[in-house]
């Protein structure tokens, strides 16, 4: 084998790793922040408080793991890390110039969230297909509050994407840690 061979087969086992519960981190911890100050539940903080976790985390790390994932030969976890990447990154650098225009961009992207949902449905895990339905269901009704013109909607929008946060926080823990921590066995399907 050449050298050349073994690095290129040295590089292949060592760059597909684990990227997936890095992307489920990244994920979790962004829909968590966005949530949660979307919920209004901390006060004096708004959404443009969250652009840089958005953009860094949420985008370029979320977008990198896809590209290793797709490197791995994982394609759903590929498209879904890179896609929502780029639908992080979109949020933190886009204006909407109007209510619509925010409505608009929450349902183009409620479209991925779906189709991830539906990617995810016979062989997925429950966690997996919980984050990508409660993503789809905050992403549905961000776009109905933008278009009311409804906080209302825009907080039960945050509650749900929170608690897609946390589940997907959550399944990344369990995969990196193992379903047994300090002697409790953790649920997971």
């Amino acid at each position: 084998m050449s050298n050349e061979a073994a690095v290129a087969n040295n590089r292949s086992l060592t760059l597909g790793a684990a990227a997936g519960s890095l992307g489920y981190l990244a994920l979790g911890l962004t829909l968590l922040a966005y949530g949660i100050v979307s919920t209004g539940v901390i006060h004096n903080t708004t959404v443009a408080d969250t652009h840089g976790l958005t953009f860094w985390v949420g985008g370029v790390a979320l977008f990198i793991c896809g590209l290793v994932e797709f490197r791995s030969a994982s394609a759903a976890t590929g498209t879904a890390f890179a896609g929502l990447g780029a639908l992080w990154v979109v949020a933190a650098q886009a204006s909407p110039s109007s209510a619509n225009a925010a409505g608009l961009f929450y349902i183009i992207w409620a479209l991925l969230a779906v189709a991830l949902t539906a990617s995810q449905w016979r062989d997925g895990s429950l966690l997996i297909r919980g984050v990508y339905g409660l993503f789809t269901v905050a992403l549905v009704l961000w776009a109905i509050g933008a278009f009311a013109g409804s906080s209302g909607l825009d907080k039960t929008a945050g509650w749900a994407a929170a608690v897609a946060g946390l589940l997907s926080w959550y399944g990344a823990t369990v995969s990196l840690g193992g379903s047994s921590w300090a002697g409790l066995n953790l649920p997971v399907r």
